[in-house]
């Protein structure tokens, strides 16, 4: 019985460890000193990973809340992405009747595309970003289905735009159900921190933008449209100034956007670089009137602790050689019907690089079939090793097959007959 029981626990053991095998990378080090999220002021935050997405401290962060003016980092990158910058945008009576703070562009007036994103960024002018928005969009509810559809597409899932430029607005919409339901102008701290790491990261505006909402001070006028559709300078000159004081109060500071709402209270998002690492932040609800310069000090925290706390790694940095799995009614040179062929694997292995605190553990696993059924393609994927931080995945690297392996065929069987009934003739 005793014997029966090792047998039993023997197979288990195997069974597990073809499925799922756990290799151990790094042993957990020493604890580092947690953040403490009772001294955040901002009712929701978080401190992001810019490069990699993962969230370094999070307070509340996927609570919707609404975001005032943040808003208008979405409404400043997807116009970059998707008109020209010399394009000339007519001001319609909508757009110069939006409250402060404002431009005062009036009704008829024409802009550069280009001169309203300054002064949508370094002023934060709630008209020049309804003249944007009619423009790219053909209207405010039309550009702001777009800006919905690239949240969606870059991974914010908890983010409902209404406006361009964040003031607080509100909708009924049908649910799946058909339902009325209504819907607020609101994000995340971690979708808010995923839009800004987007901008500075992984557009292809990237470059443009940073070089706007870093700008500390640009001058521009509007323009006369003529009958023959060409520009001249207008009578109308502004200038507009940077009022991110972030960027002055901390070394590697790269751009942020403050906002405020009566119900958003004072928000910001924003970046800093510090030896090859890039931090995003966002700050929801981050107190309000006299409370002004909560948002900094909550910025400085967040960020100086992922200063002293984290390095950037490469969690890949691991050498695992997979063994063969074995193929059912593979047809191979060898002509024993009981004898399966065994697929040889390779990893496709990437790069990926992850900020990482003294204390974080890296686990790696190894997703496998016990075995395939032929046929089998070369460079099929047939599992995956994954890699966890924390007990959270972090990356998966696909295991691919090696070789290709036919499956049996009739005329493999009629060769197997002739080699045990005609050998050595055969």
């Amino acid at each position: 019985m005793k014997r029966l029981l090792c047998y039993l626990t023997a197979i288990a053991i195997t069974f597990l460890c073809i499925f799922s095998l756990d290799l151990p990378v790094q042993a957990k080090r020493k604890k580092t000193a947690e953040f403490d999220k009772s001294q955040l002021y901002a009712r929701s935050a978080v401190l992001m990973d810019a490069d990699s997405g993962r969230l370094l401290i999070e307070k509340d962060a996927d609570h919707p809340m609404p975001m005032a003016s943040t808003t208008k980092i979405m409404t400043c990158i997807l116009t970059l992405e998707s008109a020209q910058l010399d394009d000339l945008v007519t001001v319609s009576a909508y757009a110069a009747k939006m409250p402060e703070v404002k431009l005062h562009i009036m009704e008829g007036e024409h802009y550069k595309l280009k001169d309203l994103l300054y002064s949508l960024m370094l002023e934060s002018h709630n008209d020049a970003a309804v003249a944007i928005a009619e423009h790219v969009g053909g209207s405010v509810e039309g550009f702001a289905q777009m800006m919905n559809e690239k949240a969606k597409a870059i991974g914010c899932m908890n983010t409902f735009f209404i406006t361009p430029n964040g003031l607080d607005a509100s909708v009924q919409v049908k649910d799946s159900q058909g339902a009325d339901s209504t819907k607020v102008h609101s994000t995340t701290a971690s979708d808010l921190a995923r839009i800004m790491s987007y901008c500075i990261k992984q557009s292809p505006k990237k470059d443009e933008f940073l070089k706007i909402t870093r700008t500390q001070s640009y001058t521009f006028h509007n323009y006369e449209q003529e009958k023959t559709q060409t520009a001249a300078p207008g009578t109308r000159s502004f200038t507009c100034v940077n009022h991110n004081a972030f960027l002055h109060m901390m070394d590697g500071a790269l751009t942020g956007k403050t906002g405020f709402t009566g119900n958003a209270g004072y928000c910001y998002v924003g970046a800093l670089e510090s030896n090859g690492r890039t931090f995003a932040i966002a700050l929801l609800a981050c107190g309000w009137p006299n409370n002004k310069t909560y948002k900094w000090k909550d910025a400085r925290k967040l960020f100086q602790y992922g200063i002293d706390h984290y390095e950037q790694k490469d969690i890949t940095n691991y050498d695992y050689e997979p063994n063969p799995i074995p193929v059912e009614h593979g047809a191979g040179k060898d002509r024993l019907l009981k004898t399966k062929m065994q697929l040889q694997l390779i990893i496709k292995q990437q790069e990926q690089k992850m900020l990482l605190s003294e204390s974080d553990s890296v686990q790696v696993r190894a997703e496998l079939p016990k075995q395939l059924q032929a046929p089998v393609k070369k460079n099929t994927k047939v599992g995956s090793l994954n890699y966890y931080v924390n007990g959270e995945l972090a990356a998966q690297m696909p295991i691919l097959a090696a070789q290709d392996i036919k499956k049996r065929s009739l005329r493999w069987y009629f060769m197997l007959v002739l080699s045990r009934y005609f050998y050595p003739y055969f």
